[in-house]
């Protein structure tokens, strides 16, 4: 299971299919991510697509020698553009493919407006999703819950990325889902229901163990996206932020203008794609490292002294510029980290952050994070994710003092934002919506586990904490994940171990998760493990999905309160 290599055999078919000849390719604002998180222009450009074109781009050349390859989603919006375009066609020919399933009526729409004749095909190639890396894939969603229900916009979208994820891997699963999630619960049942209306698109080939589609919600573990990272991609993520694989490095001091926006691609860049999973030591030697040997290759490259001197040279440039582009990018984004862990002393903040997700001395962590508040150093953010992370750890503690902790980011003059945002991170993901023992407080396995991990030692401070999630699928693979916890839906269940899962997150993943599924896979030979989520987090819009969906809550709450006043005031 590989949803890079799923997306790009679909572009590589469009292209493909129209036969030799000049192409543009005309997609609309969602496909476009969705092509460049897998391809590079030049990567395109070598397959004679020698344009690129919005379809709502109004301002476009007709150009009739061109054959239009149209990759986008059948959604009202770019159906009235493509409308459109049929009856004014720019290009020759026309190949439409769609990136997930097309109503007949929306088709009946297109062939009324192809008075021309110019529409040579017309598919659904299941791309409907952006996809990161091999094992993970986004929907780029944000704010889905309306309190604890779906935003119904939302839901479809989701559904439909869902189910074009697992028809680009030609798998039909068991569902299963968490249980106190409402939000999993509807996911999970309206997946089922399009793999049923669909169900000739599910013929698949059967397996003796039958893949699993596993939907969890964010609010089982509120804590897993509130920590600083400190491997390479989570890290770039968490303190710069990644979108559809850029990174926007304008604020950078002394930054140069080629640099304010660079790709982070582990299919486009080797360096990135060996060291995304490495820690931030690690990474400063395997930096220096290319350094040196960029240097060695570019001390060679000026002793242009006889033609063979300068036929090497011209051969080789291309590669050497290429390296010279990578030791940039990396030099810039490496030395923007290393200053923003200094300035925010965020090595003795995640030291912190660690013994509050991981240890349970309530009176230690309590002293600590008060000095800690007390550090100027320390940002706004930095200092109500502690309190957050404390509330989270000691919301039911006897000598909890979440109170106190609150009136020490007033006097730190906080933002009123911040302090709210703890009563909110509590509502979120607190014990009394959470449906796992998330600190495995009150689990004997969980408990022997923590005494034996404490016995071998932990060999990094800064990367104790595991994931809910890592205990999750330990149980799946297991075959011991509990169904009054996760129940299946339907009448179908797992008698053997899965050995293909698919994980989604309600609410958005993580890269720490990301790593967790990585390292599965390659210590498990023979499971494959994908994740997604409606979005990959960082701590900013983690903290953005928890004010949406409680101020959802809060409004709805007081829609029901003053409903209920003005019913009294009747009687």
């Amino acid at each position: 299971m590989d949803v890079v290599s799923a997306v790009k055999q679909y572009v590589c078919k469009m292209i493909g299919e129209t036969g030799p000849g000049m192409k543009v390719l005309l997609m609309d604002k969602d496909t476009t991510s969705i092509v460049s998180m897998v391809y590079s222009q030049s990567e395109i450009l070598q397959k004679e697509v020698y344009l690129f074109e919005r379809v709502d781009s109004v301002n476009r050349e007709p150009m009739k020698h061109l054959k239009a390859v149209c990759f986008i989603r059948p959604v009202k919006e770019s159906i009235e553009l493509l409308v459109q375009e049929l009856r004014r066609p720019k290009y020759g020919l026309y190949f439409i493919y769609f990136s997930n399933v097309v109503s007949k009526s929306d088709v009946k729409t297109l062939a009324e407006a192809d008075e021309h004749e110019v529409v040579r095909e017309l598919k659904e190639f299941y791309a409907d999703y952006i996809a990161i890396s091999p094992h993970i894939f986004s929907l780029n969603l944000t704010g889905c819950s309306q309190g604890r229900s779906w935003d119904p916009v939302l839901l479809t979208r989701a559904t439909l990325g869902l189910t074009a994820v697992l028809l680009s891997l030609k798998k039909c699963p068991v569902i299963r889902y968490q249980h106190s999630s409402e939000l999993a619960r509807r996911l999970a049942e309206c997946v089922k229901q399009m793999i049923s209306k669909d169900a000739a698109l599910f013929d698949f080939r059967k397996t003796d163990v039958p893949p699993l589609l596993l939907v969890l919600d964010r609010n089982d573990d509120a804590i897993t996206p509130l920590l600083n990272q400190w491997t390479y991609q989570a890290m770039v993520h968490e303190l710069l932020g990644i979108n559809n694989n850029r990174i926007d490095l304008s604020s950078v001091p002394g930054v140069g203008r080629d640099l304010k926006e660079v790709v982070l691609s582990s299919e486009h860049d080797d360096f990135y794609a060996s060291n995304m999973y490495l820690n931030f030591g690690e990474i400063g030697t395997n930096i220096k490292n290319l350094m040196e040997e960029f240097q060695k290759k570019s001390k060679s490259s000026q002793k242009v002294e006889s033609i063979a001197d300068m036929k090497a040279f011209v051969e080789n440039y291309p590669q050497f510029k290429k390296m010279s582009g990578t030791v940039s990018k990396h030099v810039t984004v490496v030395g923007e980290l290393s200053r923003l862990v200094a300035s925010r002393s965020l090595l003795s903040v995640s030291e912190l952050e660690q013994e509050l997700a991981c240890q349970s001395d309530h009176s230690s962590a309590l002293q600590s994070l008060r000095r800690m508040l007390q550090q100027p150093k320390v940002s706004e953010l930095d200092a109500a994710r502690l309190v957050m992370l404390y509330a989270l750890r000691y919301e039911r503690h006897s000598s909890n003092n979440l109170s106190g902790l609150l009136e020490d980011l007033s006097r730190r003059q906080v933002s009123s934002q911040y302090r709210q945002l703890v009563n909110s991170v509590l509502e979120y993901g607190g014990l009394r919506v959470r449906g796992s023992d998330l600190f495995g407080s009150q689990d004997p396995m969980s408990i022997t586990k923590q005494f034996f991990k404490g016995l071998k030692g932990i060999q990094n401070v800064y990367t104790q904490h595991q994931p809910l999630l890592a205990d999750t699928l330990d149980q799946v693979l297991k075959g011991r994940l509990k169904e009054a916890s996760h129940p299946y839906l339907g009448s179908s269940s797992l008698r053997d171990r899965p050995q293909d899962v698919i994980v989604f997150m309600v609410g958005g993943a993580t890269y720490e998760e990301a790593l967790t599924v990585y390292n599965l896979n390659r210590t498990n030979p023979g499971v494959r493990v994908i994740l997604g989520g409606t979005n990959v987090h960082n701590t900013r819009s983690f903290l953005e999905e928890v004010t949406k969906a409680t101020q959802t809550s809060a409004s709805a709450r007081s829609g029901s309160s003053s409903t209920t006043a003005r019913s009294g005031m009747r009687r």
